[in-house]
Order: structure tokens, then sequence, then C-alpha cells
């Protein structure tokens, strides 16, 4: 009888949930680990106690058990160097070394290597003095300006300031070392038009894209409020064929050939934030990773085998028939704690998670844990209410009539009711 492999992911959001619900379906049948997942993972896996920045017990774990694949959900273990860390012991990880992540741990080094690489971004000026950085909106070049921590700043390091004194004060804020531990600043013009989200998968030759997504960075309706790690996201969205072609082109293509010039080959899932600008598609940032919440909706549609399409991705063999999508949009809504995203209140009571029985939506846990048998809100975004179905207003209708009195809640719970409007 064949054994069952296993398969470790780490992280602990919803994220994480998702990855393991789709690879759960693969037809061996893997047996999950999560370091250190939350109380959503526990039900299709085992939890471990490891941290996700606790490489060499990762490794450790992974070489004892035998683990066929570890999958890195966020992006600190990969700027830690976690993937050089497995690929010294020989161990098959997927997601991408330190040095080609820089793409998403270091801003300055992804806006060098689109300028140098002919992709298409906004202006920027990289600026290590907080003097010169200072003086720089006495003559301002661009009228509006996007203001950007150079380093990891878990979601909280980009600013759209709209005065003087707004901008000097996110200036003063980020030498200071607030949101990363970074010396930089990176002042962009701003762009105007619409958002998307596309990932690709790469196994630093071939690209597959995934489908294109929309999220939804404000807090509140209508894109008001602060912005948030991101409050919901659906897919697909709409990309026109010319600027599907563009994309492919000049962004895609140029990035993964020139990470593999640069001697730090790209393998993983790649995330690129796009602008749809009159003059085309631009970059405004990267993530090394699977973006969350998009990760969520991207799932509930992932037809294929994900755990072969990371295998042979991480193995240099990825086809483009790895990955196929089944036809119907989804949305995922994400219900946040009171607070969020400055200070969240954790260790409310979770009500309602066993009254969704409809088979085309899925709870995705991002921050809970299991109290006694009880789940409690265990940091900011608390769950995914992720739904399926042929168009956008009739997934709204069932993503709204799940949550509330009747369905899911807790106390102080924050969430949009127009993602995918």
């Amino acid at each position: 009888m064949r054994e069952q492999e296993a398969i470790l992911i780490v992280g602990k959001g919803a994220r994480e949930n998702a990855l393991g619900w789709k690879m759960e379906q693969s037809p061996s049948k893997p047996k999950l680990y999560f370091a250190p997942g939350n109380a959503g993972t526990q039900q299709i896996g085992i939890n471990l106690d490891i941290g996700e920045m606790e490489i060499d017990k990762l490794a450790r774990f992974s070489s004892d058990n035998k683990i066929r694949l570890t999958v890195v959900g966020p992006e600190n273990p990969l700027e830690k160097g976690i993937v050089n860390a497995f690929m010294e012991d020989n161990l098959l990880i997927f997601g991408p070394t330190q040095e080609a992540a820089r793409l998403e741990t270091s801003k300055s080094y992804a806006i060098r290597f689109m300028q140098s690489h002919g992709i298409p971004c906004p202006k920027s000026i990289i600026i290590g003095d907080p003097h010169v950085a200072m003086h720089f909106f006495d003559r301002p070049i661009w009228k509006d300006v996007v203001i950007k921590a150079d380093g990891l700043a878990s979601g909280k390091g980009v600013f759209l300031p709209d005065s003087k004194e707004e901008a000097l004060d996110v200036v003063k804020r980020i030498f200071n070392k607030e949101f990363d531990e970074g010396s930089k600043v990176i002042i962009q013009e701003r762009l105007t038009g619409k958002e998307r989200s596309l990932l690709f998968f790469t196994d630093g030759k071939t690209i597959v894209p995934l489908l294109p997504a929309e999220d939804y960075k404000r807090l509140k309706d209508g894109n008001k409020g602060p912005n948030t790690g991101s409050m919901g996201a659906y897919a697909p969205a709409m990309i026109d064929k010319w600027s599907t072609r563009y994309i492919y082109d000049k962004i895609l293509r140029p990035t993964v050939d020139g990470m593999r010039k640069e001697g730090c080959p790209f393998q993983g899932v790649l995330y690129v934030a796009l602008m749809m600008t009159n003059k085309g598609p631009k970059v405004l940032e990267f993530n090394a990773r699977f973006g969350d919440p998009e990760a969520q909706p991207l799932m509930i549609l992932f037809r294929s085998d994900l755990l072969q399409a990371m295998k042979n991705t991480t193995e240099g063999n990825l086809e483009k028939n790895d990955i196929v999508f089944r036809s119907g949009s989804a949305i995922c809504t994400v219900l946040a704690a009171e607070g969020y995203p400055g200070k969240p209140v954790t260790g409310d009571m979770i009500y309602g998670l066993d009254k969704i029985n409809d088979p085309s939506i899925q709870i995705f846990h991002a921050s809970t844990k299991s109290v006694d048998g009880e789940i409690k809100t265990n940091g900011g975004r608390i769950l995914g209410i992720t739904a399926y179905g042929k168009d956008r207003k009739t997934i709204r209708k069932k993503i709204d009539n799940c949550i509330g009195e009747k369905g899911i809640n807790f106390r102080g719970m924050q969430y949009r009711k127009d993602i995918g409007a």
C-alpha cells in the first residue's frame, strides 16, 4: 500500500487555511501539517507548536517526518531565507529564495529591478537621507504622491498623503522605523485607474497566470476609512485581451527572465499588483507569495490538483495544463475584529460557525484559536467568508445571508458589504 505523503504548510492565516483546504482534495490524499496554523487548519490537519519564523525547527521537522513538500504562506520567513535553508538540506520547498524574494521584501530593489529591465512602473525616487526626504516636499515633482517604507511592513507601509504636513509626518514615522527596519523611503507618482491583482506560478522559466483578482484595502464601504491588509477580494476581475497580452509580454516575461539573468531565478508564485492606467498596466508592487485574501476566492475556483502544480513548479517541470480553473466567480468577505487595523480586540467568542451548511460557501480562518472547544478571535482579520456562484450579485446575497445574528457573528465585528459589487 502506498504510504500517505506528508505536506507542511508554514503560516497561521486564512491563506494557509485555503491552501490546505485545496490540497486536501488532491488525489494523493496528503497528510497536512500546519506551523503554527489556527482553529480552522486544525480541522483539516495537525497544528504544530512551531512558529513560522523558527526555520531550524521547521527544517528539522520536515526532515524527521519525511515531508514531501513544504509550502511557505507568509512573507517574513521568505525574507529570512527559509527556502535557502531547506534547499541546503535537500528538502523540497515551494517558494522563492531569499534573494528572489527581494522583489517583495525590498521595494528599492524592486524599483531598480523594474527600471533596469524596462518593466512599466510609477516614476519613483529612493531616498536614504531623512533631511533630503523632508525637503523633497518643498518643491515636489508630482502633485500627488505615494510614500512607501522600503521593507516589509505587514501591509501598513503605504501612504497616500493629502497634504504636505501629512507627507512630512509619514516620512518622519518611516525613518523612525515605525513600520519596518529599513532606512529608506520611496516616493512615487500617484497613478490613477483600476487596481488589479495578478498571480502566476513560475518554475523560473515557464509562466502560468492565475485568474485576475481585485482586493479592497480600505476598511469601510465605498473605499473609505484607513488602509488595511485587505477587507476582501473577488475573482475573476476584468482585464481586456489587449491588457492581458501586454501584461504577459511587458511585465511577467521580463520579470521572470530578468530574475534569472540576475542570478536569482524566481520559483513559486509571484503576485503582481497592477494599476490599469490610460497608458497601459503598470506595476505598483510585487508580493513573493499568495495574496491574502486573494488566495481564498482563487482556491475556490481552482479546478486542478494544487499540490501537483506546486510540486511541478518546485521541481522545474511546470506546464500550462497544470493549472485549470472552473467557470463562475468567487468572493471573499473578511470579518475583522473591533479596533482593526489599529489595536484589534481579541478573545471574543465567535458564534454561528455551525450554521453554514451551503457547500458553495467556505469559512477560512485567519486569526482564530480554539479554547476548551470554543472558537475565539485572536487577531485583526478573523475569518474569510468565501462563496462561489455563477455571478457576483448572487454570491453577495449568499454572503450577506450568512453574516449577522442569524449567522456568523462576534462582538465588534467589522466587514464590508460591497466586495465584488
